[in-house]
């Protein structure tokens, strides 16, 4: 066991799935490297492949592995780290993921792990970890098992309903002044309508109304002691991009605070760019840089 292989299980504790391609990304080290460790640590019980990705990949042995954090793995981070208990039950969490919940994941993760390699570019810049704001957080959010969960009162006809809504992704960025920036990310896979007209129903309208309901009541402020926070949607294309800023144009206050509050990006967009860049755009359709 080498001081790189325990910064491999560490990643995955961290980031619950990870392609190897991640991995050495974020390593800095060549993929047939990394792939040489990782195929190591998980014949030695330290690292896991999820079964359901081989649903996804029957007869392509040429596509990187998705790994995760295997019990023994959990073992050996709990052994180097007396003041963090981790969960031991690694191997049954993964057999029981399915492949929408693991492609899912893999799509927070290409963008996550975007943000991480952007932030070594950048000597200004460091990037705050869900984990960290967590901490950070007033002391009734702290222990709560997902801290970064919103709830909220939307009204149709004159009915109540509450509302929950939980980002796919949490992280904020710190200037070199100390000051930082607070963000909440969706990660949109094209399979939600849009909009619907029943708002008991799943729908992105109905995500924008409820961040859109939580910013106005300043639960940020309440719940994460943040002074603001802006959402940012990766979408699948240009067309469905369009699609969310028309319906978020129809709700109250879409030209002021809601065009502000929520900025969108295509994957196309974001892969071909700095994700810090001019790649995304606001509620308007203005282009804007993140920072």
């Amino acid at each position: 066991m080498t001081d790189s292989d325990l910064e491999i299980v560490s990643l995955l504790a961290r980031h619950r799935f990870l392609r190897s391609t991640h991995i050495a990304a974020l390593v800095d080290r060549s993929v047939d490297r990394v792939n040489d460790r990782l195929l190591r640590l998980f014949h030695a019980g330290y690292v896991d492949r999820p079964r359901a990705q081989l649903d996804y990949y029957p007869t392509s042995g040429s596509a990187p592995f998705i790994y995760a954090l295997a019990d023994q793995g959990a073992h050996l981070l709990a052994a180097h780290d007396s003041t963090n208990t981790f969960d031991a039950e690694w191997g049954r969490k993964n057999r029981s993921a399915g492949r929408p919940f693991i492609e899912h994941q893999i799509e927070i993760m290409d963008f996550y792990v975007s943000l991480q390699l952007a932030v070594r570019r950048r000597p200004d810049l460091s990037l705050i970890h869900s984990n960290e704001l967590a901490a950070q957080c007033p002391i009734q959010t702290v222990d709560k098992k997902a801290p970064f969960a919103l709830r909220v009162q939307l009204s149709q006809n004159g009915i109540a309903h509450d509302i929950g809504v939980v980002p796919d992704l949490v992280f904020g960025v710190r200037y070199s002044d100390g000051s930082r920036r607070c963000f909440l990310v969706e990660i949109d896979r094209g399979t939600m309508p849009v909009a619907r007209s029943d708002i008991r129903q799943t729908s992105f309208e109905r995500k924008m109304r409820a961040y859109f309901a939580a910013h106005a009541a300043r639960l940020h402020e309440q719940h994460f002691g943040w002074k603001t926070f802006r959402v940012l949607t990766v979408t699948t294309d240009d067309v469905r991009l369009r699609a969310m800023q028309e319906a978020l144009q129809l709700l109250p206050s879409a030209n002021g605070a809601g065009a502000r509050l929520f900025v969108f990006a295509s994957r196309q967009r974001l892969g071909d760019g700095d994700p810090f860049g001019p790649v995304w755009q606001d509620g308007l359709g203005r282009r804007m840089a993140l920072i």
